[in-house]
């Protein structure tokens, strides 16, 4: 995809069927997806992926891919790369330990074997998600990944959108998918507003290892402040290991961060309620506010939000990157075969912006019922969980609706 001179001896922009602004895990998998589909891609982030654990800014979270986005990931030729790395999600497990003490007092389980013959998904790594997907890029010679470049403008007509990159080139695109976050300066520059609800919240996440081994359990313990997940990972140096997502209050988390090791790993162990025995902190931290919001609109002339640009969700129940690959899968198909056509886009934001909202609506109400503090709160919330578990037909359709099955 190389410049070309114009007569008056200016550069020419150059041209892509699709340019995807960010290179985060959407982002990287928006590129591969539509090059998997046959067009040409320009994929462009103003920061180089870290592809390292250990390296500084490493994105220490974990990724829940639930069965439909498996499915993608096998469509777009990703998930051969991915599946040696990934830990099976065969149970999501419940526990409240919001009584006096912080011990499990109850717990519930949802397996996937009453609904599929497949587990629930399967965790990774996001910085591994990153290698993994960068070299799959390098694969497709139809794509262009530039780490390094961002959007710095966007001019969006009816017959295609002229993207104006940091390093001073021209891209003209037939579809620009905006994959740049919650800030993302592709929505801003179309113009379009977002809805925010601020919780206070701040959540960490890193890994560690524990003496119980997981069982290809997900285990989410609720007391108050947010849920405190652990989501199963490959064994590490002969270790049972898991990712944990701890949501605070922003101020209970920089309490935490300013702890000494030992006194971090007391407070760890405290706030597990023992579900795996005794954790050991096994990384760095990573730290990133917790909100809701949703974008007042899905589209632009030739220009599509996916992920986090169009909506963000608290970490509860995979749902976050999982509402994006279903953005992505969309997308895709509603594209073929011209890439930014208005109908398509106006199809688009018809299918996803009401799923993403009522999705959004649903884990805010799940958030707000985890950070309660009153202990008469919290007991009601414990016998909410116990009626609605033991309800058999709705725990199944719950289920099913968590997946995005229908």
């Amino acid at each position: 995809m190389p410049e070309a001179l114009t007569a008056g001896g200016e550069t020419a922009p150059q041209s892509a069927d699709v340019l995807v602004s960010g290179g985060g895990v959407a982002g990287l998998t928006a590129a591969a997806a539509f090059g998997a589909a046959g067009l040409s891609v320009i994929c462009v982030d103003p920061a180089p992926p870290v592809t390292e654990e250990g390296a500084a800014g490493a994105d220490l979270r974990t990724t829940a891919f639930l069965q439909p986005s498996v499915d993608l990931l096998q469509r777009i030729g990703l998930w051969d790369r991915l599946s040696a790395y990934a830990a099976p999600l065969q149970v999501m497990r419940i526990v409240d330990a919001g009584g006096r003490e912080p011990t499990a007092r109850l717990i519930r389980e949802f397996d996937a074997s009453e609904i599929s013959a497949e587990p629930f998904g399967y965790n990774l790594p996001n910085w591994l998600l990153r290698r993994e997907l960068t070299a799959r890029l390098a694969e497709l010679p139809n794509v262009a990944f530039r780490p390094g470049t961002g959007t710095a403008g966007l001019t969006a007509r009816e017959d295609a959108a002229l993207v104006d990159l940091s390093g001073g080139t021209r891209v003209h695109a037939r579809l620009v998918v905006a994959a740049d976050g919650r800030e993302s300066p592709v929505r801003k520059a179309l113009g379009i507003g977002a809805r925010t609800i601020r919780y206070g919240q701040k959540a960490l996440a890193f890994a560690v290892t524990h003496e119980r081994p997981h069982g290809n359990v997900s285990t989410e313990v609720h007391r108050f402040g947010g849920p405190f997940t652990l989501v199963p990972l490959p064994d590490r140096e002969g270790r049972p290991s898991s990712a944990v997502v701890w949501m605070e209050r922003g101020a209970e988390i920089a309490r935490l961060r300013a702890l000494p090791r030992a006194a971090f790993e007391a407070e760890l162990n405290a706030r597990s309620a023992g579900v795996l025995g005794h954790l050991t902190q096994a990384t760095g931290l990573t730290e990133w506010p917790i909100i809701s919001q949703i974008a007042d609109d899905y589209t632009g002339p030739r220009t599509a939000l996916i992920a986090e640009a169009a909506h963000v969700v608290p970490p509860i129940g995979a749902q976050g990157l999982n509402m994006s690959l279903a953005d992505l899968a969309a997308l895709v198909e509603l594209m073929a075969p011209d890439p930014g056509n208005a109908a398509a886009l106006a199809a688009y934001a018809r299918r996803r912006r009401p799923e993403a909202l009522a999705r959004l609506i649903g884990i805010d109400a799940l958030n707000r019922a985890s950070m309660m503090t009153p202990r008469p709160l919290r007991d009601l919330r414990a016998a909410a969980l116990g009626g609605l578990y033991a309800l058999g037909p709705l725990r199944r359709t719950m289920m099913r609706a968590g997946l995005g099955l229908r």
